[in-house]
């Protein structure tokens, strides 16, 4: 998929679908084919001596999830988790992670021609988290790099 979305030779576009949801004020997406589930179980079990952007453990039918808090890793203020807070599960390199997200959005299918290089940052948060942007009629659709995400440090808020 990266080089669909960011080879600009690129001729014949390919529909996608996005999972999306805010963090703050940005809208956020991640293609559908690596969400597992959204879920609603927010109590977590902590993890002692974890990065601070790990927010616990939960069962997910007899599996672990480890649950991020995408505001840490994005160098948002933290917020406190409210009735419309979710998990939402991605799978990446054979994990089950979960993402606290502040509400759930919709399922946008885009044209792979609709979707533009991110800028370096957006709203103040580095850009490598990113693998585009795509507006929208009234907003910026921010897609996010899973694996950038888990891969790196999160930002310094």
């Amino acid at each position: 998929m990266e080089s669909v979305l960011l080879d600009s030779q690129e001729t014949t576009a390919i529909e996608l679908q996005f999972a999306t949801f805010y963090v703050g004020d940005i809208l956020l997406g991640v293609d559908i084919r690596q969400v597992q589930e959204i879920n609603r179980q927010l109590s977590v079990t902590d993890v002692p001596h974890s990065s601070k952007y790990v927010r616990g453990v939960i069962n997910l039918r007899g599996d672990v999830a480890t649950v991020i808090d995408l505001r840490s890793i994005l160098g948002l203020p933290s917020v406190k988790v409210t009735r419309e807070s979710r998990n939402l599960i991605v799978h990446s390199q054979g994990e089950s992670i979960g993402f606290l997200v502040d509400r759930i959005s919709d399922i946008l299918t885009l044209s792979s021609n609709e979707i533009s290089q991110p800028p370096t940052n957006i709203d103040g948060v580095d850009g490598s988290l990113f693998k585009g942007v795509v507006k929208l009629e009234k907003e910026l659709l921010v897609i996010l790099d899973v694996d950038a995400v888990l891969a790196g440090e999160p930002s310094a808020p």
